[in-house]
C-alpha cells in the first residue's frame, strides 16, 4: 500500500533519468511522472495501442495515406509529425505484411511449368509497370530450351562477375529442376524484401535528379519514398486478398494504384500535369529496371551460396 502510494504521487524527480520535473511528463525523457502499477486491462491497452495506434494515429495516417495522394508526405515536411505513424515504420509495417502474405498465400515468383500467369502475378507485374511498388512478375518458361538457355545465360553471367562464382553457379543448376526452382523461390523471400528496401535512397534518387532545381532536399525525396511504396506495399496486400474475378473490387483497386503516384507526385512538387506525367513515366522505367536488378540479386543469392 505505501509502495502503490508512492507511485501515484508525482515526484519531483524523474525515476527515469533523475531529472527536476514540473508536471506529469519529464522534460529530459519524456516518461510520465504519475505512476502505478499497471493492471492486466491497462497493460494490454498499452501493448496493443503501442503496435496497433489504437488512439487514432494508424487510422489517421492510413486514411491519407490510401485516399490523398501526397498529403501524408506534405504534412509531415510541414511539421505535423506526432500525429501520424512515422514514414519509416509505414513502409516496413505494409512490406513486411505483403511479402509474409504473398510467401503464405502460395504465389509462386519463378515458376518453369506455368502457361499462364496467376491473377496475382498479373497484378503484381501490374504494380511493377506503376512504378510505385515492387511486384516482380512469375519468371516463366514454355520450354526446356528456353530454360536451358537461361541457366547457360547465368553461369556464364556469374563467372564474368566473379571467377569463383562460375563453378558455384555450375554445381547449383546441375541439381534438379524442382529444386532449384525451390531454392531461387527460397532465396527471393529472404533477400527479396531487403533487396527492395535497399531501392528506398535510389527512388528518392532519381526523385532527386527528376526534380532538379524544385529546392527540396534529399531527405524529402526519401520520405516521399517511403510513403510512395508503403502505399503500394497495402495495396498489393490488398489484391492479394481481392478475387480477381470480383471486377468491381479489383479493377478500381488496380487503377488506383497506377494513377496514385502521379497525383502524388503533382500535389507534393507542383508543376503541370504533362511535365508530371513525362516525369512519371521516366521514374516508372528506371523504378522497373532497378526492381528487376534486386530481383535478380535477390535469386543470385541462392546461385553463389
Amino acid at each position: 500500500m505505501i509502495a502503490d502510494a508512492i507511485l501515484h504521487a508525482a515526484p519531483g524527480t524523474c525515476p527515469n533519468c533523475f531529472a527536476e520535473t514540473a508536471g506529469n511528463f519529464c522534460h529530459q525523457c519524456s516518461q510520465e511522472t504519475t505512476l502505478h502499477p499497471p493492471s492486466a486491462r491497462e497493460f494490454l491497452h498499452e501493448f496493443i495501442g503501442h503496435y496497433v495506434a489504437l488512439e487514432g494515429k494508424l487510422w489517421q495516417s492510413l486514411w491519407l495515406l490510401l485516399l490523398k495522394p501526397g498529403r501524408l508526405t506534405l504534412e509531415y515536411i510541414h511539421g505535423r509529425r506526432v500525429r501520424y505513424v512515422q514514414p519509416l515504420r509505414l513502409y516496413l509495417t505494409f512490406s513486411l505484411i505483403f511479402f509474409a502474405l504473398m510467401k503464405l498465400s502460395g504465389l509462386t515468383v519463378f515458376d518453369p511449368g506455368a502457361q499462364q500467369p496467376a491473377p496475382a502475378t498479373t497484378t503484381t507485374a501490374t504494380a511493377s509497370a506503376s512504378g510505385t511498388g515492387p511486384g516482380p512478375a512469375a519468371i516463366q518458361f514454355d520450354d526446356r530450351a528456353e530454360e536451358n538457355a537461361t541457366f547457360e545465360a547465368i553461369e556464364r553471367g556469374a563467372e564474368r562477375l566473379h571467377a569463383g562464382w562460375g563453378p558455384k553457379a555450375a554445381r547449383f543448376l546441375a541439381q534438379p529442376k524442382d529444386i532449384i526452382w525451390s531454392q531461387l523461390g527460397k532465396a527471393f523471400f529472404a533477400y527479396g524484401p531487403y533487396a527492395v528496401f535497399a531501392l528506398m535512397p535510389v527512388f528518392a534518387l532519381l526523385l532527386k535528379l527528376l526534380y532538379l532545381g524544385a529546392g527540396r532536399r534529399f531527405g524529402a525525396h526519401l520520405l516521399f519514398a517511403l510513403h510512395a511504396n508503403a502505399f503500394a506495399f497495402a495495396m498489393l496486400t490488398l489484391l492479394l486478398m481481392v478475387p480477381s474475378s470480383l471486377d468491381l473490387v479489383y479493377k478500381p483497386l488496380v487503377f488506383w494504384l497506377i494513377v496514385y503516384l502521379p497525383l502524388a507526385m503533382r500535389r507534393v512538387y507542383g508543376g503541370g500535369w504533362i511535365v508530371t506525367v513525362l516525369r512519371w513515366g521516366v521514374l516508372m522505367v528506371l523504378h522497373l529496371l532497378c526492381i528487376v536488378s534486386a530481383v535478380a540479386l535477390a535469386a543470385g543469392s541462392a546461385v553463389i551460396a
